[in-house]
């Protein structure tokens, strides 16, 4: 072989050398060379980026400095099966950056053999699989919360039959009824899905469940900016569903005319404790309330005097009269709002 034919080959391995040293410096993976000693040889900015040690303040170092104390000994068995011949396949496991927060990665370790077939050391391949940890437990905690409001949402209902047969003169009328409230139920499902459980606005679910009802322009809300809680969805959905329907037959919303006026506040009570009020001011017209609503305690007032206060740990009073109609309920902000939000009481809206 000549001296050109040597060059030729000396080109192409350096074209070889360059076009890896590319690949591995522009990596998204962290890419990682070490000895059998378990020392840095090689670090791409990758790394950098994961770990936070610069090449110049890795490479030479031991690999021991990005895992946790209490698992060095995986790095000795890692090493270990390296000297046998044997790679490391993909596996889940923990590493710490230069501040010492911790990052979950999988990490993939292969031998490093020379020219005559030895092995010299291992490249280690570091991705970091943070996002999919974080999604992965976010999902778990979905279903867990699902279960519960599923479970729940069983209990709820098969209160709703209970009281709702008791209370119905006939079966269509039962039918009726019980899937008007469970179509209640499902709105504010709903709005609790579409934050991924995270809560609801209140004003959002005064108007989720009054739509069906129509008359928007009969209705007026003001108030502070409130995220409900899960539990506070669902059962002021409940109560404002069963005022709607009343209403929708007996008040404002009927075809006769009228006005509802929506407001709450919060307040701090004598002993610091913060307090949420809300009112339900219904007025009506000669006209609509012509039709008289039935003597009987039907199950919507079961709802607002009993079902919906005692499950906000609060009270409530409920006034019917021939101009109206006026629910008031008066529970610990606590039970009302999510935690750590709270109410922007210096955030009113009026509509």
């Amino acid at each position: 072989m000549n001296m050109t034919s040597y060059g030729g080959i000396f080109r192409q391995n350096a074209n070889a050398d360059a076009r890896l040293a590319a690949i591995v410096d522009s990596s998204y993976d962290a890419i990682i060379g070490k000895n059998l000693n378990s020392i840095i040889t090689d670090w791409n900015q990758a790394a950098e980026r994961m770990f936070g040690y610069t090449a110049e303040e890795a490479v030479g170092q031991s690999i021991l400095m990005l895992l946790p104390e209490h698992m060095y000994g995986e790095e000795a068995e890692i090493i270990g099966r390296i000297r046998r011949g044997e790679g490391v396949g993909s596996h889940e496991t923990t590493r710490k950056r230069k501040d010492g927060s911790l990052i979950a990665v999988s990490i993939t370790v292969s031998p490093i053999r020379n020219s005559a077939g030895e092995i010299i050391g291992a490249s280690q391949i570091a991705r970091d699989i943070t996002p999919a940890k974080e999604s992965e437990r976010r999902i778990r905690f979905l279903m867990r919360e699902v279960n519960h409001r599923v479970k729940n949402q069983f209990a709820v209902i098969l209160s709703m039959v209970r009281e709702t047969s008791k209370r119905s003169t006939d079966p269509g009328e039962f039918e009726e009824l019980i899937r008007a409230r469970i179509m209640a139920l499902s709105r504010s499902h709903d709005l609790l899905v579409t934050s991924e459980w995270a809560g609801a606005s209140l004003f959002d679910l005064v108007q989720e469940h009054l739509k069906p009802f129509g008359h928007e322009d009969r209705i007026s809300m003001s108030g502070p900016l409130l995220t409900l809680q899960s539990n506070a969805v669902q059962n002021l959905g409940m109560a404002f569903h069963e005022l709607g329907t009343n209403s929708s037959k007996y008040g404002a919303l009927a075809s006769g005319g009228g006005h509802i006026e929506i407001t709450w506040k919060v307040e701090t009570g004598p002993e610091a404790q913060r307090r949420f009020h809300l009112l339900w001011h219904e007025t009506s017209d000669k006209v609509a309330t012509a039709r008289k609503a039935p003597e009987r305690k039907g199950f919507g007032t079961v709802v607002l005097q009993r079902v919906a206060p005692q499950s906000l740990s609060g009270s409530s009073s409920l006034e019917r009269s021939p101009a109206g109609v006026k629910w008031t309920l008066d529970a610990p902000i606590e039970a009302i709002v999510v935690p750590q939000l709270g109410a922007d009481t210096d955030s009113n809206f009026s509509v």
